[in-house]
Order: structure tokens, then sequence, then C-alpha cells
């Protein structure tokens, strides 16, 4: 039985005409001429009896029906589209995971650490993106999360299971200047000095000096950061002081960019977990790469402990 599928040469018209609201520039955007682009949406709109636009002064506009088609193939052109991309960017037999991630930990920790993975499974293809707060994985691509919070967020991430990687504590960094040739700095002697603020982190520096017993009454002031990456890269360049996670500036300070300003560190309450759907499939590639994380993960708690 043929199925009730029109072309895809006519849904891709379709959607750069109700994305561009214009023919003529749909008919750019697809290296077509705008014939070409009317003739394809006239043939689509024969086939759903439909009328899909109506035309203005100034280009075209969906029709109400027109846009509910407009939602409902949008997205899955989109998917498609992934999917085939997905299917040329794999490189054996290995499979490929699509993984979500906090950008600063995928960048600074999980990234430097591929090639291990890489020599371990060579066929294995990682497709990564950032992303910092829980999503339903039945509505992306996602195979997994790596993702930075509470424990009670965790566990309100709904259809999940979480698996804690290593638990998160700050120390405060800064470049070597402000150390005036000491080895480190007292909580008080911070406390005078510009304050590096994480704006996703308001009360970070509060509690470090709250747990030092230290009075601090500038404790919130100072310029903001959305990034750890961009905190660090202040503190590098003598803006202040920051408190950051240690095994996310781990190559600042090999390289001597930062320094620890003081040993005090302070444990969040927060961690790094990896997160899959509760419903998992058997999927060894998947299973693979747990393993190895765990183990890294492992590894990298034993050199800052």
């Amino acid at each position: 039985m043929r199925r009730k599928i029109p072309s895809l040469q006519a849904l891709a018209c379709f959607e750069a005409a109700a994305r561009q609201q214009s023919y003529t520039r749909a008919a750019q955007e697809l290296a077509l001429t705008q014939g070409a682009v009317s003739r394809q949406i006239t043939a689509l709109e024969d086939f759903l009896g439909i009328a899909l636009f109506r035309r203005t002064r100034h280009g075209v506009l969906l029709t109400e029906r027109g846009a509910d088609y407009f939602a409902q193939v949008a997205p899955r052109l989109q998917a498609l589209e992934q999917d085939t991309l997905d299917a040329m960017s794999a490189q054996g037999p290995g499979g490929t995971l699509h993984l979500a991630a906090v950008p600063t930990f995928a960048t600074r920790w999980l990234i430097p650490r591929l090639p291990e993975l890489k020599a371990l499974q060579p066929d294995l293809t990682i497709h990564l993106e950032t992303s910092t707060r829980p999503f339903m994985f039945a509505d992306t691509v996602f195979d997994a999360a790596l993702y930075a919070g509470k424990p009670e967020q965790v566990s309100q991430w709904a259809g999940t299971q979480a698996r804690k990687l290593m638990a998160e504590q700050v120390v405060p960094v800064c470049s070597p200047h402000f150390l005036n040739g000491q080895s480190s700095l007292t909580p008080a002697a911070i406390a005078g000095l510009p304050l590096l603020q994480q704006s996703t982190r308001t009360e970070a520096w509060r509690r470090w000096f709250d747990a030092m017993g230290v009075s601090a009454p500038m404790a919130l002031s100072g310029p903001r950061f959305e990034l750890f990456s961009m905190t660090a890269a202040a503190a590098a360049h003598g803006l202040g002081v920051a408190l950051v996670p240690r095994l996310l500036i781990e190559p600042e300070l090999a390289r001597g960019e930062l320094v620890v300003a003081c040993e005090q560190v302070l444990s969040s309450e927060r961690a790094y977990y990896l997160v899959t759907p509760q419903t998992l499939e058997d999927r060894p590639v998947l299973s693979r790469f747990v393993l190895w994380l765990q183990q890294a993960a492992a590894r990298g708690e034993q050199v800052l402990a």
C-alpha cells in the first residue's frame, strides 16, 4: 500500500517558504528558481487538499491549517536531517552516542579525556551539545546527559536514572601576582581583594567565607560571569580572585596561569552526574561509555583527593 507521504522536495520548499515568509527567499536558500518553489508548494497543496499560504504585499503567510502543518513537519524534517548526518558521520561499527553536557565541564574535563576513549573504542562516534537544565529525553536525540546539580534536582528529573560521577569542591584561585611571593593567602586577606562572582552561584563566596569563619562584607560584590570558563579567564588576567571547582581549571594550574590562593576548599552540595533515560534499552555502546566514564571520574577524584 502506498504511504501518504509527499515528496521531500515539496516539504523542503514548504518549510523554507514558511520560515522565510517568501517564495523568493526560499528559492535562494534552496538554490532553486522561484517558479520551482511555487510549483512544489502547489503540488503539496493539491496532495493535501488544503491551502497552505495566502499571499500578501510583502510575501506569503501561512494559513491557519498551514501553520498547524508547519508545526508538525518542521521538527520532523530537522530530525530526518540529523539522522542522515549521524549516519554519514559514523566512522565504523562502534556506534554513535549523543551527549548533552554542561558547557565548562564538557570543554574542561570531558573533551581532554576523549582521546583516551578514542584509543579504547576507535569506532565510537560522540556527538556533544551543551545543555544546563533537565529535559525530556523522549523529545530529544540525546542518549545521556552530563549534568551538574544538587541531589534533589537529579531526583526530580522525571523518567531518568542518575549515576554520580564526582563531587564538586570549590577553591579560591587567582593570578600569581596576587600572592606577592607568598605561598598562599588567608581567608581574611582574600576578603579584602576583588572577588569575581559566578552569576549562577550568587551565594558561593558568602558560603565560603562563612565556612572559614571570616567576616566578608563585600562577599556579594564584584563583576559577574555566567560560565566558570569566563570566571577562570578573568582571574588568570588579574581581575580578581575566583571561586571555582578545581577539576575545571587543571590546565591553568598546570601552566601557572592560576594559583590556588588558599587551600581551604569548600565541598559543594552539587556534584556531576551521568543521567540516562529510566527505561534504557540494551545498548552495548552506551554501557561501554558509562563504564569508561565512571573509571575516568574515579581516577579524577583520586587526583583531587
